[in-house]
């Protein structure tokens, strides 16, 4: 009994270090910044002895198999062919639909308001010794939405359909599940792709299983591990992945049976700049790119009483209203954060609403421009401004001030007076020396291709959770060796092109930065890949998060399990090859491509 509650402690100090981290980042930051390399080295080496150490002695899980004998059903790898141009006869046709994700039994719990409600219901994002380990609902602030679209050109007469989810992470077994079940309930319509994404949002309920309720399962799991033939306990509350499943499921078949006939608008902007930046990069210093883009597309139905939809893409962490602060911001009230009010404006204007995050390895909201230095009591009044100002440029990409300003309703311009007396001198309106950008029309051709990327776990710390079973992924073994196969695409709408990555993806990945090269990176070496720029042209846009939630995305030559300062996304990443795992697969994508 006294080594089973030394493995017991040892595992609750280890998960204790991931959240405690995870939560206080700014002083790691600032630690990790006064260690020179040898002595982070040195750390690294301590911790993956240390956690590898207890990874030797919990047995592996019985659901890993072999590489060869994994089941690879509801996999969809994309467009049947790849077309340049658009078909004579082609047409885009989309459907939307949302659902809510917030369960009836929730909404029931939390009804009495009080303190410490025991709704059976936890928050993914954060745990921290402020709420005293625990983020179990007591309070619903706005809402937790599935937004989907069901998009074709026409001329291919298969369909794709795209789920954008409010969660932590959506796991790529729990997005076969939806796949299935989207099967069943439409056995006749053929899908070339059925593609799930998270908004990455802390504050909503947890769907990986790395926050629910997690130490009693932890120990619990870990006593089964020694235990056969016991099923372990997943992190996730199934009955509510169920829910979920069905729910998103049956979004989906009505965002599938409302596609109609339109066409489709794409613009992209720039917006804020280096003093005034919607974008802040948060702790990942050495990562040099900051993606200060929204992009938008728009379907503009054929007839005129159907609702058009509006696309947005931006890349920046909702963490803001889950974060526990104090007594009242204390991490157990649920909210969309930003998202919910770039949706609510945006709807409110005429439109439906879908999200995709971009890529947001450290890129946070930069709260500083919405804020405008107009008072707020709770933290989600602050995701409240800056997803109502983000949805103002996103409606206003391609109007001049004068246009913008003409559609302004009474209401609004009344309530921007009222801001700017009480922000003063600190008030920064939105489209001051505001410069449209153009709107291009995009041609009805849908054309994607998704494969999968091989990659090795070697955070012993993820390699734990694999062997305790709290999130759903198949795990692989060949030796001594993990691995898990990530979703990995490449898409264009029309001329729009398009990156789908899975998890948190650093920037520089993307766009090229001094973590890629030897004298930024902590290595000191090179990284051995093209960047998304390199490979398909520095107009190309990311969907992260998409297909899979696999933590955090760094570039090889970048990685250590130091833990400290700028390295502790490290931490919540599957290891040291994930980057270029991903990398190489969508250059075996472009060199196909011809790219």
């Amino acid at each position: 009994m006294k080594k089973i509650a030394k493995k017991i402690v040892s595992v609750l100090l280890v998960f204790t270090l991931i959240f405690g981290g995870a939560a206080s980042t700014a002083s790691a930051a600032d630690a990790g910044k006064a260690l020179e390399k040898v002595g982070l080295g040195l750390v690294e080496v301590i911790f993956t002895a240390l956690v590898g150490g207890l990874n030797a002695i919990v047995p592996d899980s019985a659901e890993f198999v072999k590489v060869a004998d994994r089941n690879t059903d509801n996999f969809y790898a994309g467009t049947e062919e790849w077309n340049e141009t658009a078909a004579e006869d082609a047409k885009w046709y989309l459907g939307h639909a949302k659902a809510s994700l917030v369960p009836d039994a929730l909404r029931e719990a939390v009804k009495n308001e009080d303190d410490h409600v025991k709704s059976g219901y936890y928050l993914g994002g954060f745990i921290d010794p402020n709420n005293g380990m625990s983020n179990e609902i007591e309070y619903i602030i706005d809402d937790m939405q599935v937004r989907i679209i069901a998009l074709k050109d026409g001329a291919n007469k298969n369909v794709s359909v795209f789920a954008n989810i409010d969660c932590i992470g959506f796991s790529n077994g729990d997005i076969k599940a939806i796949r299935a079940a989207l099967v069943k309930l439409m056995p006749d319509v053929k899908f070339d792709t059925i593609n799930v994404s998270s908004t990455h949002t802390h504050s909503c309920i947890d769907t990986q299983g790395l926050w629910t309720n997690l130490f009693p399962k932890l120990f619990k799991n870990l006593a089964l591990s020694y235990l056969p033939f016991i099923e372990k306990e997943r992190g996730a509350n199934q009955e509510y992945m169920d829910f979920v499943y069905s729910t998103v499921a049956n979004a989906m078949k009505k965002a599938v049976e409302s596609m109609v006939p339109g066409t489709m608008t794409y613009a992209v902007k720039e917006i804020g700049d280096e003093e005034n930046s919607y974008f802040n990069n948060k702790n990942r210093s050495q990562s040099t790119s900051l993606i200060r883009d929204l992009a938008r597309f728009i379907f503009t139905p054929d007839d005129e009483n159907v609702t058009p939809t509006m696309i947005v893409n931006i890349a920046a962490h909702p963490d803001v209203a889950g974060l526990p602060v104090d007594d009242v911001d204390n991490g157990r009230d649920l909210s969309g954060d930003y998202i919910y009010y770039l949706g609510e404006r945006i709807e409110a204007k005429g439109y439906n609403f879908m999200f995709f995050n971009g890529a947001i390895a450290g890129i946070y909201e930069g709260r500083g421009p919405a804020g405008d230095g107009v008072p707020t009591n709770r933290r989600y009044e602050e995701t409240l401004r800056y997803g109502q100002e983000i949805a103002n440029i996103a409606l206003n990409l391609t109007n001049t001030v004068e246009e913008i300003k003409a559609n302004m309703t009474p209401a609004e311009k009344a309530k921007e007076a009222e801001e700017m007396a009480i922000g003063g001198e600190h008030y920064t309106l939105w489209y001051e020396n505001w410069k449209p950008t153009t709107e291009t029309v995009v041609e009805p051709n849908l054309n994607i291709i998704i494969k999968e990327a091989k990659i090795q776990v070697t955070n012993p710390l993820i390699q734990l959770v694999g062997k305790l079973n709290l999130v759903n992924y198949t795990v692989c073994k060949e030796g001594l060796k993990y691995y898990i196969f990530a979703e990995v695409g490449y898409m264009e709408i029309g001329g729009v092109k398009i990156a789908l990555m899975p998890g948190e993806i650093v920037q520089d990945l993307v766009c090229g930065g001094d973590s890629l090269t030897a004298e930024g990176s902590f290595t000191g070496k090179d990284f051995e890949c093209e960047s998304v720029y390199e490979l398909f042209g520095d107009d190309t846009i990311c969907f992260g998060l998409f297909n899979d939630a696999i933590g955090y995305v760094v570039p090889d030559n970048d990685y250590t399990m130091a833990l400290l300062g700028d390295h502790y996304q490290e931490m919540i990443s599957l290891g040291k090859y994930a980057g270029s795992s991903i990398m190489k697969v969508l250059a075996e994508i472009a060199d196909e491509l011809g790219k």
